[in-house]
């Protein structure tokens, strides 16, 4: 049984090392717990391991004992221990207003990189960002020649599918749902349901982007170091337009050791979250960052822009410079331009008979090295047929397997974000490879079995490499399988393949902007 008494002192040492409660709010907070736990007074003189909360990197053993503790005391409902716990730890870290005052005075005077940090540990340590079981996601890198992928099978994010996705666009709005969807401001200390995650802990920054109320908050997933989230204070659509760009440098000139980008605002090639408009960021130097310049460009009305195409798998566009407002102007007309531009000869459609639009951008901006502005423009389109009905510049079915969910920001900057299910299977997999399960085709084309949707995959491998009785050699095999793949569907969505074809359609359509 877990003594409440000791466990509300505990809580108090912890938000005084980890959550900045000052010792005049001290006993206002122990109150504000003891009331939460049914009790009316305090442990006298507790014996509490003072050292070993102080050296805590993570809330997970406390976060558990508050659980436990409603648990065993019928706190809340059954099954809602966990949003009870994320109150607590609500009470203990600072309000909203307090979070902003601290991060504006730390920019002001110590920069935002400590500013950002602040917020960021904030974020661990009362267990928005869920640490430890962030930890426990596979990862690795892939080098491929020149350029190279990052890639993590991620544990604690459920898979999506694209179809569902695109639903969110057409659905109508419920304007009775409180909050109205997982971005939403009115997150910021919801208590949580068991439909919708508590968010007591939550924390967020004003910040004014193009005259906008948005918000930065640190993503509970966090695939890279310091993943935020920016989020419009209104609940509108995903859009890709030129304002996009403007939004995009005004949180870098707020944030200027981040990147930052925006998914597409169309199904398919976007990310997972297309009702409300939103950006992703942080401080990390992604793959596609680092990959150089393969053909240089030029455009007379812009001699200060440098324009580049990326040696990267997808079609991207590089534009940088010193002058914030000619490179803004120039990412401006590149995306208004290819919203709606067609090329046939490569099955780009802008925008079909209908009047449905199929092209869009995903568009990232960081300062370079030297203080340059630079922008990424990766030109995207989501439309189907039927050799691809899940899209014609989206992974193609036979990697399906592998990943299916829209290739979004991150992935198609290189760091992929492969379903938590590939652990077990591919684990499964090696096993098949050396012998431990045996390998009988029929019984693998059967929709029931667990790899089914692996059969190919397995038959390929096996036929390849028919003898293998070294494990690290198994998991070479099936990893470099996966890496391969992973290059594959970038390369699939690339709408101007690196092919001679490809090389001389980009050239047609950027020369529609006058860029030779």
């Amino acid at each position: 049984m877990i003594n409440g008494k000791i466990l509300v002192e505990k809580l108090i040492v912890y938000a005084k090392n980890f959550l900045y409660l000052a010792e005049i709010d001290e006993v206002y907070a122990r109150n504000l717990v003891l009331g939460e736990f049914k009790l009316t007074s305090t442990e006298v003189d507790p014996k509490i391991d003072v050292d070993k909360i102080a050296k805590m990197t993570v809330p997970d053993e406390l976060f558990d004992e508050v659980m436990q503790y409603a648990k065993e005391n019928a706190l809340c409902e059954e099954g809602h221990e966990e949003i009870f716990a994320t109150y607590i730890f609500g009470i203990l870290t600072p309000k909203p207003s307090e979070i902003n005052n601290t991060m504006r005075s730390l920019r002001e005077s110590m920069g935002a990189k400590v500013a950002c940090e602040y917020l960021y540990n904030i974020s661990i340590k009362n267990n928005y960002i869920r640490k430890s079981a962030i930890d426990k996601n596979i990862g690795w890198e892939y080098k491929d020649g020149d350029r190279v992928l990052e890639i993590t099978i991620n544990l604690s994010k459920p898979e999506k599918d694209n179809k569902d996705i695109a639903k969110l666009v057409s659905a109508p709005k419920d304007t009775t749902k409180y909050p109205l969807c997982l971005l939403c401001r009115q997150n910021e200390g919801y208590r949580g349901t068991l439909t919708h995650p508590a968010r007591t802990n939550l924390r967020t920054l004003s910040v004014e982007l193009n005259g906008e109320k948005w918000y930065m908050q640190y993503s509970p997933y966090a695939y890279f170091y310091q993943h935020c989230i920016l989020l419009s204070d209104n609940h509108v659509p995903m859009q890709m337009t030129r304002d996009t760009v403007e939004k995009l440098f005004d949180f870098i000139e707020i944030a200027p050791h981040y990147f930052v980008g925006s998914n597409s605002d169309l199904p398919i090639v976007g990310g997972s979250i297309l009702n409300h408009e939103h950006y992703q960021g942080g401080l990390h130097e992604m793959p596609m960052h680092k990959a150089k310049i393969l053909k240089y460009f030029k455009n007379e009305q812009y001699p200060d822009v440098e324009i580049g195409q990326v040696n990267w798998y997808n079609t991207a566009i590089r534009l940088s410079g010193y002058n914030r407002n000619t490179v803004a102007e120039l990412a401006g007309n590149i995306i208004e331009r290819w919203k709606r531009y067609s090329d046939p000869s490569v099955d780009v459609i802008g925008v079909n008979e209908k009047g449905v639009r199929h092209n869009t951008c995903t568009t990232i901006v960081r300062f370079l090295p030297d203080n340059r502005y630079s922008v990424d423009i990766i030109l995207r389109n989501n439309r189907t047929n039927e050799q691809y009905p899940d899209g014609i510049f989206h992974a193609h079915p036979e990697f399906h397997n592998i990943k299916k969910e829209g290739i979004g920001l991150i992935e198609a900057m290189g760091l992929y974000i492969l379903p938590a299910r590939l652990k077990r299977q591919l684990a499964e997999i090696q096993d098949v490879l050396l012998g431990k399960n045996p390998y009988i085709k029929e019984e693998f084309e059967k929709p029931e079995h667990s790899l089914y949707v692996h059969r190919d995959m397995i038959a390929k491998l096996v036929s390849e490499y028919p003898t293998v009785r070294d494990e690290n050699k198994a998991k070479d095999i099936v990893t470099n399988y996966v890496n391969k793949v992973c290059v594959e569907i970038l390369k699939n969505t690339a709408v101007f393949k690196q092919d001679e074809k490809g090389k001389v359609a980009l050239t047609k359509f950027l020369a529609t902007l006058d860029i030779k």
